[in-house]
């Protein structure tokens, strides 16, 4: 293997395109909570009206930017692969995350599928690993990319032989 072969490239899969709007609505049901309370107490508490629905009217402009703009940004930074050696994900905002689990330290995977995740056709794929960081976890796939994907690792991992470190 060459040095230019061993460089760390981006992984090469993206996420579903239906991940967006799943964030997107992530985003407006964590606006919402906030924006109604605030809403609804202005309009009950005649004496405080400007300062609760000023700040309900900011939160609501904010969170609606934010559900545009963040998931089509997210989903230009999130990347996947798996290959026979190891499992890359890239996850980050402002702070970019590039993890990287060997086939030989994978303990369990896991297919989850929340309420909205199944309303968008969604899953996460959750590969738990030795490491102290924690979980790698892939979002934002197909159900059934996200099954073939858990059912490959099950057997790339029964066939690798473990760490002894």
């Amino acid at each position: 293997m060459t040095e230019g072969e061993r460089r760390l490239r981006p992984p090469r899969n993206t996420l579903n395109e239906r991940a967006v709007t799943w964030w997107r609505a992530q985003w407006l049901l964590l606006t919402l909570a906030p924006v109604a309370v605030l809403a609804v107490l202005g309009a009950l508490i005649a004496p405080a009206r400007v300062w609760l629905l000023a700040p309900a009217a900011v939160l609501a402009v904010l969170g609606l930017a934010c559900a545009v703009l963040m998931p089509m940004w997210w989903f230009r930074v999130h990347r996947w692969e798996v290959t026979d050696e190891a499992v890359y994900v890239r996850t980050g905002y402002f702070r970019q995350e590039w993890r990287i689990a060997p086939m030989s330290r994978i303990q369990t995977v896991d297919t989850v599928r929340g309420p909205l995740e199944q309303l968008f056709k969604l899953s996460t794929v959750i590969v738990t690993t030795a490491s102290s960081k924690g979980a790698v976890r892939i979002e934002g796939l197909g159900h059934e990319l996200a099954a073939e994907l858990a059912e490959r690792l099950t057997h790339i991992t029964q066939t690798t032989p473990g760490d002894a470190t």
